[in-house]
């Protein structure tokens, strides 16, 4: 049962809701990955990338809220659970102990585009059944591609 009357038919709910799931669960699972790099991070260029990877965190987690803000908005129940992120997540994990910055910049440039391309393919999917959610998605993905292009720099 939903709390909120959804805008949206029910195909269109459906297609926006997914493409908002998904968004929150990469994004989410972003800002761990970036949080455990910049604990770890070792290498000459530490205090450049151990700050730059907070921009992710504060991106991922700005981006978090609104995806799951837009959710409620329309009728869906966002999942950010531990368990549904750690089941759904297609980021791939780092290795654990320290890292060297030249290994997490290279990560972070391979992490950013796999989200990028998944970001499009959502945006591609709620043109037509939600434009709203869809100029939210496009706007996130702005700004990971911004990030996207200043990682892939330090290589």
């Amino acid at each position: 049962m939903t709390a909120i009357k959804s805008p949206l038919n029910d195909e269109a709910l459906k297609v926006a809701g997914e493409a908002l799931q998904g968004s929150l669960i990469d994004l989410i699972d972003l800002s761990l990955f970036a949080k455990q790099a910049h604990w770890n991070l070792t290498g000459r260029n530490f205090k450049v990338v151990h700050e730059h990877l907070d921009e992710i965190v504060a991106l991922a987690r700005t981006g978090q809220d609104d995806v799951a803000e837009r959710a409620v908005a329309i009728g869906v129940s966002p999942d950010g659970r531990a368990r549904t992120v750690a089941d759904r997540t297609k980021i791939p994990q780092l290795e654990a102990g320290y890292l060297d910055d030249d290994k997490v910049v290279a990560a972070v440039v391979d992490v950013l585009a796999q989200l990028i391309a998944r970001f499009r393919e959502r945006i591609s999917a709620t043109d037509e059944p939600d434009q709203v959610t869809q100029d939210l998605l496009i706007s996130i993905t702005g700004e990971l591609e911004k990030q996207h292009w200043m990682f892939q720099a330090q290589i």
